[in-house]
């Protein structure tokens, strides 16, 4: 006999899965926009174990869209360090600094776990860093850039990787955070765009493998969040290819608009429910 309440559950997680998934490649703070959607739909669960499971969804997804830069980065890596060919350099140095921006994250993230888990989820602290991340984004909207792949710098990869952690926070967007780092760097737009997501895949592959004894701990939860999981991947590729277009267009002042509108309606709401 088909439960119902169950279904419901399940559609819950699914539409969850869905604005993880749309959110995380746009500058707009899919942390933020999951916390949002969980208190509309009263779907509350402890820690960040949900957010982990649908992020990992986002990065199977993003992996495969960069799919062709990853290995020849990854080949070109293990030449230079194997065979010292110089036409690899450039890769091998490329992957060293994803390596030193995703550094500062990887220690922020891990001593405020908690904090942000328990602290800094609240709808109103959302809609003021959804506020911060539009007008950071406007700042941006003009900018052309000049640098490209292989003018990245040590001081650069420093930046973006400071600027990253603000991303911690509910509402920080992690993509509009480290592409407004990379466009005031002075980095092309496309080449701003690769910087930030191939950052992301290190991160969230480490948040995942610290997260596996959390994730793997509630059973009954198995279902939801697979199914999670697969539209998150889903929403993300769709989001991502979308996303690429837009860029590349210097469109970024559409999703000021959407965070500064968003951001207010939260705030407000969160006074009056």
């Amino acid at each position: 006999m088909l439960d119902i309440n169950k279904l419901l559950e399940l559609i819950k997680y699914i539409i969850l899965g869905i604005v993880q998934g749309l959110t995380e490649p746009l500058p707009i703070s899919s942390s933020g926009h999951v916390v949002i959607v969980r208190e509309f739909f009263s779907v509350h669960i402890s820690g960040l174990t949900f957010e982990i499971v649908v992020n990992f969804g986002s990065l199977i997804a993003i992996m495969f869209v960069y799919r062709e830069v990853i290995i020849r980065l990854m080949k070109n890596f293990f030449r230079y360090i194997l065979l010292q060919e110089k036409a690899a350099k450039q890769d091998f140095h490329y992957v060293l600094l994803v390596v030193i921006a995703t550094i500062p994250i990887g220690v922020i993230g891990m001593l405020s776990k908690e904090i942000v888990a328990k602290e800094l989820s609240a709808l109103s602290f959302v809609g003021v860093s959804l506020m911060i991340t539009g007008v950071f984004l406007w700042i941006i909207r003009h900018l052309q850039g000049e640098k490209t792949d292989e003018q990245i710098s040590i001081r650069d990869a420093i930046i973006i990787g400071l600027v990253q952690t603000m991303a911690i926070i509910p509402g920080i967007s992690r993509s509009g955070a480290t592409i407004v780092a990379a466009m005031l760097v002075g980095l092309k737009r496309d080449v701003a765009l690769r910087f930030s997501f191939l950052l992301y895949i290190p991160v969230s592959i480490g948040v995942t493998i610290v997260s596996l004894p959390d994730m793997t701990a509630n059973e009954q939860l198995f279902i939801p969040f697979i199914v999670a999981l697969l539209t998150a991947m889903t929403a993300t590729y769709i989001a991502l290819k979308w996303f690429i277009q837009v860029m590349i267009q210097g469109k970024l002042k559409y999703f000021t608009f959407y965070c500064l509108i968003v951001g207010i309606c939260v705030i407000v709401g969160s006074q009056i429910f």
